[in-house]
């Protein structure tokens, strides 16, 4: 089983990263964070990578109703989305299977909470696979 869902889209990478923002808000998340790794590594290691940006994606009411059922739960938490340029106008759109990383807790009471959070990941990947 994959941690993942994916698509990759032909598009200018920033037009991508609009993309992606969009329809993450629309499925109902908001971004609490970017980490734009190229950058990083360009400033702490000296070292060029490719564009890459990791957007930390929230469901406010999924991520309250997670941290009820199991208060360490924010160590997991958010939803990394990852957006990498593979070549000119080739980008990947990635995110995390919160139903396959919460199977390391034991709670069942995570079950439902991962089991719509993974649904709604999964429907914002399509959309833009569209």
């Amino acid at each position: 089983m994959s941690y993942y869902s994916t698509t990759t889209i032909h598009a200018p990478y920033d037009e991508v990263l609009d993309m992606t923002r969009s329809a993450l808000k629309k499925h109902g998340f908001g971004i609490l964070s970017e980490i734009d790794v190229h950058e990083k590594f360009k400033e702490k290691l000296g070292k060029d990578f490719r564009r890459y940006k990791i957007l930390g994606a929230c469901s406010p009411a999924h991520a309250y109703e997670a941290l009820q059922s199991e208060d360490k739960i924010g160590t997991m938490l958010p939803c990394n989305v990852i957006v990498q340029e593979h070549g000119p106008d080739r980008i990947e759109v990635s995110a995390i299977d919160p139903v396959a990383s919460m199977r390391a807790v034991d709670n069942p009471g995570l079950s439902a909470v991962a089991t719509e959070v993974q649904a709604m990941l999964r429907e914002t990947i399509e959309e833009l696979a569209e």
